[in-house]
């Protein structure tokens, strides 16, 4: 996460909250000082049952939402400065035409800033690996995970 020429005021460290097919996830703390670097790997996984066409997962996952929030352990509950929501289809399944980073398809986004954040936007990089897979139940309905 980049912010170029913001100082944050609080020292206190940050983390990212990802919240994505509905379950959460975070990353560990990192030094309040930008730009902050998380290089992890969280991973998410999400059984639908009852689904045998690929063109259903899709429409379910465009009305459900992934959130990103960039959080600071400033007590006593923590203080979000930025969010990044998306529906999860292009969350998970972005333009084609964005450049391909090492590991999957890397993009930018800038972050919503929280009122209490003084300056400019945050600038998000990060990438998505999604995968797909089906298989039978012993019942012998389809469903895709």
């Amino acid at each position: 996460i980049t912010c170029p020429g913001v100082l944050l005021k609080d020292k206190q460290e940050l983390y990212l909250n990802v919240f994505v097919l509905g379950q959460y996830s975070k990353t560990e703390c990192v030094p309040a000082v930008f730009p902050l670097f998380f290089q992890e790997r969280l991973v998410f996984e999400k059984e639908f049952t009852n689904i045998v066409d690929p063109g259903d997962l899709v429409k379910l996952l465009e009305f459900d939402t992934a959130v990103l929030e960039l959080i600071q352990l400033v007590p006593p509950v923590g203080k979000v400065l930025a969010t990044y929501e998306e529906n999860t289809r292009d969350f998970l399944f972005p333009d084609p035409k964005l450049t391909h980073g090492r590991r999957g398809l890397e993009r930018e986004v800038l972050m919503k800033r929280s009122p209490s954040f003084t300056g400019i936007a945050p600038k998000l990089r990060f990438s998505t690996i999604s995968i797909i897979s089906d298989s039978l139940l012993s019942l012998g309905r389809s469903h895709i995970q």
